[in-house]
């Protein structure tokens, strides 16, 4: 009686007896088969993947290409191309954040990562900032130029996620739906284009190892930052939808640019295309093979598959910046001067005075920020301590007098 009642153990949820079953698991009250387990696995598995895409949904605040787009026209003057581009590609990325696996059209959205080429302090860390503040999910920077390859002194590429997980709060499931910007990545292109006998650990080194998180990997991440150790615990990031906006000056780039231009405009209508290339804007005509001629691998190049430029800013657009943005440089030396009680004023010739100095400089939209300081300077030190002054006005004079006793100059570039 014993061993019958043994042999018709039977699983509780589909009722196969202990014979048919490869493995029959007791619990308290009752039995589960292997093949139950494996069900109801796969069942919580999309109930829980779809669960977090329907959260991923909530939290992000996503708006159409043309609703990003003015936005970001609020924060960054000019760039109307870069900031199309972006638009589209980021929209795109996040419609994709909702695909729930691949469907039954067999049609499988794949990840953009973009390239953003553009000279210093024409808006690049600017415009990711902006994207990342506006759709509400975790963003962070990264400097490409600390980076080295694994087992050398420096940061392991890896080190970018754990500033992601900081940025989230050390929440993964937010990381993997996050954005990070790698600056200054033509800083590590490749050194010289013939063999060498010692290894370009800065360079061709960094972009082999940047591949698995472009494409999409689960990395181990060590929390703190700093490098893996064996006894470390580490958190495990699926990179597979996390975007990268990778950003450089690629200073000489207008050089290949210019170089490839003329070597496609051989014959009797050479000179006329030449007349019709934009030589002050010649960045705008850069493409992949640009890029690969300049130092970055072609594998690298083929996980960054948008790419888009940044105009170098004019008069107009400087003139722009300094009042216009939301968080424009005037702007917020007003609001510094109004937590002590005191209104400032500009002078309309003093701003073009600063628009000036920051062309003859040449360092885009910082430079601006660098000559207001070098005017302000001894205002901030001083008033706040003056409880009788309640209204300051900066003139032309007091501009170019406190400009000229600062050391501003010494940036002047030849």
């Amino acid at each position: 009686m014993g061993k019958s009642a043994k042999e018709d153990i039977r699983c509780s949820f589909c009722g196969r007896s202990k014979v048919d079953t490869n493995v029959l698991i007791a619990g308290i009250s009752g039995h589960i088969c292997d093949r139950c387990i494996d069900q109801a696995h796969s069942i919580s598995k999309e109930e829980l993947s779809a669960k977090n895409n329907q959260t991923v949904k909530s939290s992000i605040n996503l708006l159409k290409p043309m609703e990003i787009k003015k936005y970001l026209d609020q924060y960054v003057i000019g760039q109307d191309d870069a900031k199309k581009v972006l638009s589209v590609a980021v929209y795109n990325h996040f419609k994709r954040l909702g695909q729930t696996g691949i469907g039954e059209d067999g049609v499988e959205i794949e990840k953009s990562n973009i390239m953003l080429v553009g000279e210093t302090g024409t808006g690049k860390t600017l415009l990711a900032k902006s994207i990342a503040q506006l759709l509400n999910v975790p963003f962070c920077i990264a400097d490409a130029t600390v980076l080295t390859e694994a087992g050398y002194v420096g940061e392991d590429v890896e080190s970018i996620l754990s500033r992601l997980l900081q940025a989230a709060d050390f929440d993964a499931a937010a990381a993997e739906k996050g954005i990070v910007f790698i600056d200054e990545v033509d800083k590590i292109a490749r050194k010289s284009d013939s063999a060498s006998i010692t290894r370009d650990v800065s360079g061709e080194g960094v972009q082999q190892a940047l591949l698995k998180l472009l494409e999409g990997s689960v990395v181990g991440v060590p929390p703190q930052g700093g490098r893996k150790h064996p006894e470390q615990k580490l958190v495990q990031i699926d990179t597979k939808n996390v975007l990268f906006i990778c950003g450089g000056a690629f200073v000489g780039l207008d050089r290949i640019i210019e170089k490839r231009m003329k070597s496609q405009t051989l014959g009797f209508s050479a000179s006329k295309q030449m007349r019709d290339i934009d030589k002050a804007n010649i960045l705008q005509y850069v493409t992949p093979s640009d890029i690969k001629s300049f130092g970055l691998i072609p594998e690298l190049i083929g996980r960054l598959p948008i790419l888009s430029h940044l105009l170098p800013l004019d008069r107009s657009a400087l003139r722009r910046i300094l009042t216009e943005p939301k968080n424009a440089i005037i702007k917020q030396y007003v609001k510094l001067f109004e937590m002590d009680n005191i209104k400032l004023t500009f002078d309309k010739d003093v701003l073009d005075y600063i628009v000036d100095k920051a062309l003859t400089h040449k360092l885009g939209a910082r430079g601006l920020r660098s000559i207001c300081e070098a005017i302000m300077l001894d205002a901030m030190f001083d008033m706040p301590s003056d409880k009788e002054i309640k209204e300051l006005r900066i003139t032309l004079d007091y501009a170019k007098e406190k400009v000229d006793n600062s050391k501003i100059e010494s940036l002047k570039v030849a």
